[in-house]
């Protein structure tokens, strides 16, 4: 694939994220897409943001989720470095008062 190629396969990717309407509509999309290894390190990840924005110290945060404290140092780079999907996803969370917990390992 070309890098041109690429950049739309990724833009069409996206795109049908974007179309479906809950999370069980995405529940069902990420299961046909991903291995079940492959959401669960996404899940890790965003298990991560609540507490990390809340200032909750790396250990807490492994004790309190399970989520290694390397994954959530690296969440944690995104949050401050990134492109701001995480925070916009978990402000919007918040304001439509759809806050997800987080998983406890």
């Amino acid at each position: 694939m070309t890098p041109r190629q690429e950049a739309l396969a990724e833009r069409a990717l996206f795109a049908a994220v974007a179309v479906l309407h809950s999370a069980d509509e995405c529940r069902a999309f990420f299961r046909d897409l991903c291995t079940p290894a492959e959401i669960q390190a996404m899940a890790d990840r965003w298990a991560a943001v609540e507490s990390l924005q809340r200032g909750l110290p790396y250990r807490e945060i492994h004790r309190k989720t399970g989520v290694s404290v390397t994954t959530i140092g690296r969440v944690a780079r995104f949050l401050t470095d990134g492109n701001g999907g995480y925070a916009l996803a978990a402000r919007r969370l918040e304001t439509d008062g759809r806050v997800e917990p987080t998983r406890h390992g």
